[in-house]
């Protein structure tokens, strides 16, 4: 079995991308009906509008791997906070309070908070450069 650790940097960097795009998606459908939503989006500044922007904003810096750290960090706490808030309540188990999406999340950027965006960012680039 070839050793496969060499590659463990690159695919940090390919985790946050598809995380990234994968949690913009709840922005875009939530502001912009990208894709199609029932129903009208979220009242302005209430708190599901403020997570679209953070889903969006956050995500995107996150997919470029800007400012990495302190983005997953806020990120990571947003989807404890919607676990908690919007899941938890409805059952113990989260599959059947349909909250798995946010632990994973949750975890995710938890996970890119502590062993930064990896070598494939605009984070490394600009330390290399610095």
């Amino acid at each position: 079995m070839p050793d496969l650790s060499a590659w463990a940097p690159r695919m940090l960097s390919v985790l946050r991308i598809i995380s990234s795009l994968l949690l913009m998606q709840h922005g875009l459908q939530k502001h912009f009906a990208i894709p199609a939503r029932e129903g009208p989006g979220p009242e302005a500044f209430s708190q599901m509008w403020i997570g679209g922007w953070i889903e969006l904003i956050g995500g995107a810096l996150l997919l470029v791997g800007l400012f990495s750290r302190p983005v997953a960090f806020i990120l990571s706490g947003m989807m404890a906070v919607a676990y908690w808030q919007f899941h938890a309540g409805g059952n113990f188990w989260p599959i059947l309070n349909q909250g798995e999406l946010a632990i994973m999340y949750c975890f995710t950027f938890l996970y890119i908070f502590f062993a930064g965006p990896g070598p494939i960012s605009l984070d490394a680039m600009l330390r290399k450069r610095g």
